[in-house]
């Protein structure tokens, strides 16, 4: 217990590991679980049915399991998720889920999360994410592994962004992001693929060329969003860097950026 700041406010039901860190004047409720080696900055409000793991890194001012931002929650014990190895800056404000929606909110691992990053009720982001300051995610929203969102964009809710996909500055995300794609403007369109990206992760001339080829199906060759769709489905089977396009269609609900 001596790493936790004499004026830090514990209630006595919360579960922490022994390793836990927490700093001055930041307050944990009754029901949350805080896992091995997890550091807990200052002026943190860490609450309700909140779970976080091991190695997690959170700074001063995060705001974590909070009630969600909306009217039709009535106190039911929904929930917030957090992975492993997550860097969690200031300002940051995680809402737990909704029984309308899937009942919790969840982050997974190796995530960077900027300054004034705001998760709504419901939403399911993957691992080895980057969100720089001031992305907001609506409810409801999914997001793949290895996206990265730019300062200052907003994600509609119920949109999904497939892996590996990349929003510009201030994109405005109204409709769902296939993977590999680049996404710019207030009403964000197609700006290429995430090239550079994918060679930084390893991806091989060969897998960026299978890329490429879905992704002209999809915005170059003039056709009609479900015939491209049934030509992508079919060639997602044929390597195993197109089979996430398959999952992506598979769950999107709002139409994809065209």
């Amino acid at each position: 217990m001596t790493r936790i700041h004499s004026t830090a406010i514990i209630d006595p039901k919360a579960e922490l590991d022994s390793s836990v860190s927490i700093g001055a004047y930041s307050v944990i409720g009754p029901h949350v679980q805080i896992g091995a080696d997890t550091e807990i900055g200052s002026h943190v409000v860490i609450d309700g049915h909140t779970t976080i793991g091991c190695h997690n890194r959170i700074f001063q001012f995060a705001s974590l399991g909070a009630v969600p931002q909306d009217k039709k929650y009535k106190n039911e014990p929904t929930r917030l998720i957090i992975g492993n190895h997550n860097t969690i800056r200031e300002f940051t404000t995680f809402n737990t889920g909704t029984i309308t929606g899937i009942g919790e909110t969840r982050l997974g691992d190796d995530n960077w999360i900027m300054a004034y990053v705001h998760l709504a009720h419901d939403c399911v982001v993957g691992n080895h994410t980057v969100f720089a300051n001031n992305a907001s995610l609506a409810g409801h929203v999914v997001i793949g592994d290895y996206v990265i969102l730019g300062g200052f964009s907003l994600v509609h809710q119920f949109c999904t962004i497939g892996d590996y996909a990349m929003t510009a500055f201030a994109a405005g995300i109204h409709k769902d992001v296939p993977p590999y794609v680049m996404a710019s403007g207030y009403r964000a369109e197609p700006a290429g693929l995430n090239t550079e990206g994918l060679r930084r992760h390893g991806f091989s001339t060969a897998q960026i060329a299978n890329i490429k080829r879905l992704y002209k199906i999809l915005y170059r060759q003039g056709l009609g969003y479900e015939e491209a769709k049934q030509q992508i489905m079919v060639q997602a089977d044929t390597a195993p860097e197109l089979a996430v396009f398959k999952e992506f269609f598979n769950q999107s609900t709002r139409g994809v950026i065209r």
